[in-house]
């Protein structure tokens, strides 16, 4: 079982900046692919972004392309997503997730409980 926890959440207003955390336990980090989706209210989980295993490569989702970046550092069993520039539409619980390849579906093998991120306008 892999255990994931987001943190670094919280109210924003549109054009602000935040950064969020996953740190993984329970197995390898380096094992794992890993990905960031959210979900707001009303609304159906979305992709958001995507990294190898290694952090060599990323993917990102249209609507938050140039603004936000993932990222890992495998050594402290931690992903990031900086999220600048942030707009109202990007306010929802996101939420990271681990798979044993790199994937943009919403396939994969563990979840985290999420983090609230709310941007203002």
């Amino acid at each position: 079982q892999v255990q994931l926890v987001e943190s670094g959440g919280g109210l924003v207003q549109a054009g602000g900046s935040l950064r969020l955390s996953c740190v993984a336990s329970g197995r390898t980090f380096s094992s794992y692919a890993m990905g960031w989706f959210r979900q707001a209210p009303g609304k159906e989980r979305e992709f958001v972004a995507a990294i190898k295993r290694s952090g060599s490569g990323t993917y990102y989702a249209d609507s938050v392309k140039g603004r936000f970046t993932t990222s890992r550092d495998n050594a402290k069993n931690t992903m990031y997503l900086q999220m600048n520039s942030l707009k109202p539409e990007d306010t929802a619980v996101y939420y990271c997730a681990a798979a044993k390849s790199f994937r943009t579906d919403d396939l994969y093998d563990y979840w985290g409980q999420g983090t609230q991120v709310t941007v203002s306008s």
